[in-house]
């Protein structure tokens, strides 16, 4: 499985480390265990090791490699179907189709895990069991067991199995990472290509990483140990023996290591796996509202100090964030005392809460700093489901006439409102031309999208909206800030007002 990233002009592969793989914590009290049970404990050496011998020799035994035989994908197989059904006819199609039938509807891969309790919990990618119909599990002495899934969290990637055979295993301690520092020393121990027992050394590169929009709720360790596939869910230590992260992925522009893995921090390793544990989910905290970054433009048109936090765009009815007040256009700043960087930091701190708890939240509304309790639901399945309205609809909308920064509005008609999901009451004027020039055509702004509000002033007609500009003009203001409605989502955009001497 392969992911892109782009940065500095270049594209790289960032590639999830093993087709499958299996790794497990030791949580102590957290697992149940007999009384006199301990994680593997190493003395760290001071300054740098002449030897990571003795680590490796402790923490192995509780390092294992999975072998997971997993159902072919469905979807993709049918696709195929479909696509060579088109040849149907031709010569040796018959021939080729009876071979295709023939082919296993099974996929075998491999990874890596490790024991985070004495009666069994291996921790893993989930990546590396999805879908899986087998699972084996062996030993660092070559023994192999069979095991059960326990849980999975796609969102993050981690997984749990547990062996089947009970007896007492060998099992390691996930660190709470408070004192792991860019620059300190890493072990890596895993089954990369399929090698088992494999151990590589480096450095905690850097922290903190985003790596792509499919981890919201991760910041990855970045290491430089050598990182390869058959290496997922294989656990990175500290020269202490616990375990410091779970290797996840690499950037990658071979496929093979460059000395750039990620590992997922073991502190959220310990909150997700404690919650596949008990319950086989996890159930994620949810506001109800869909948010941006605030951009160094939203701030100018805000006057604000700085580009930070996170702007609320839209709410959902009856979510949790309006019913406690949150209104479209705050900015929060703050969650239970912990500053908001981005919208991603509020994504993944949010997450992170437990459904029904309350948490305090400053936002910034008008100026002000204001405080709001608001008491968290369990994030859906997919809170992304709204319906959109069609280009096609859009492009039904009543022609107008233009207005300031070229662009033509007319009014919102009842068929208009129930495509853009909104309520008679909301204010709001229909975009339906742009000229070339105009600069809400540089801020994104289409055919078909309404304007619902200028700078926190509600706009519901032409009239408001050249008001709100030039209110904005007079207080020597740049750019305003716009609250759009695009499908059945409201966004904020930034359009310079700025007007050229000629």
């Amino acid at each position: 499985m392969t992911t892109r990233f782009s940065g500095a002009g270049r594209t790289f592969a960032a590639m999830l480390v093993g087709g499958a793989a299996v790794a497990a914590f030791a949580f102590g009290p957290q697992i149940t265990s007999p009384a006199d049970a301990r994680p593997i404990a190493v003395e760290a050496p001071r300054g740098a090791p002449l030897s990571f011998a003795d680590l490796i020799e402790r923490v192995s035994p509780a390092v294992v490699s999975i072998n997971v035989v997993a159902e072919r994908d469905s979807s993709r197989l049918a696709d195929l179907e479909e696509f060579f059904e088109q040849f149907r006819g031709m010569p040796g199609f018959e021939e080729f189709r009876r071979r295709q039938e023939q082919q296993p509807r099974e996929s075998r891969s491999l990874g890596s895990g490790f024991f985070i309790s004495e009666d069994g919990f291996i921790v893993t990618n989930n990546h590396v069991v999805e879908n899986a119909t087998q699972i084996e599990v062996v030993l660092n002495d070559g023994a192999e067991l069979e095991a059960e899934l326990v849980g999975t969290d796609p969102q993050t990637d981690l997984a749990v199995i547990k062996v089947l055979e009970e007896d007492r295993y060998p099992y390691v301690e996930l660190s709470d990472g408070a004192d792991l520092r860019i620059g300190d020393w890493v072990v890596a121990v895993g089954n990369p290509f399929g090698l088992g027992g494999t151990a590589t050394a480096g450095i905690v590169s850097a922290d903190g990483r985003r790596i792509g929009n499919d981890n919201p709720y991760t910041d990855f360790l970045q290491v430089d140990a050598s990182i390869n596939r058959g290496n997922s869910g294989g656990p990175t230590f500290d020269l202490n023996g616990r375990v410091v992260g779970v290797n996840t992925a690499i950037f990658s522009p071979t496929g093979g290591s460059v000395g750039i893995g990620f590992a997922i921090p073991s502190e959220l390793a310990i909150q997700v796996t404690e919650q596949l544990i008990d319950n086989g989910r996890v159930s994620r905290g949810w506001l109800g509202v869909t948010i941006q970054d605030v951009t160094p433009d939203m701030a100018d048109a805000l006057s604000l100090a700085a580009a930070e936090g996170a702007i609320v765009s839209d709410l959902l009815a009856d979510g949790p964030a309006l019913t406690s007040g949150v209104q479209r256009g705050d900015i929060i700043v703050e969650l239970n005392g912990s500053k908001i960087e981005d919208a991603s930091d509020v994504t993944r701190k949010v997450g992170g809460l437990i459904a029904g708890s309350r948490n305090e939240f400053i936002v910034l509304r008008d100026g002000e700093r204001v405080r709001i309790n608001v008491t968290v639901g369990e994030r859906p399945e997919d809170p992304n489901a709204t319906p959109t309205a069609s280009s096609d609809d859009m492009d039904r909308a009543p022609e107008g006439r233009f207005w300031g920064l070229g662009v033509e509005l007319s009014d919102l008609d009842e068929d208009t409102r129930d495509e853009l999901g909104l309520s008679s009451s909301e204010p709001g004027v229909l975009v339906t031309d742009l000229e070339t020039d105009s600069p809400l055509r540089d801020a994104g702004l289409q055919t078909g999208m309404a304007i619902l509000e200028v700078n926190g002033q509600p706009v519901d007609s032409g009239e408001e909206f050249e008001a709100a500009i030039e209110d904005a003009r007079d207080a020597g203001k740049e750019q305003v800030l716009m609250a759009v409605r695009a499908g059945q989502r409201t966004i904020f955009a930034t359009a310079s007002i700025v007007q050229e001497e000629g």
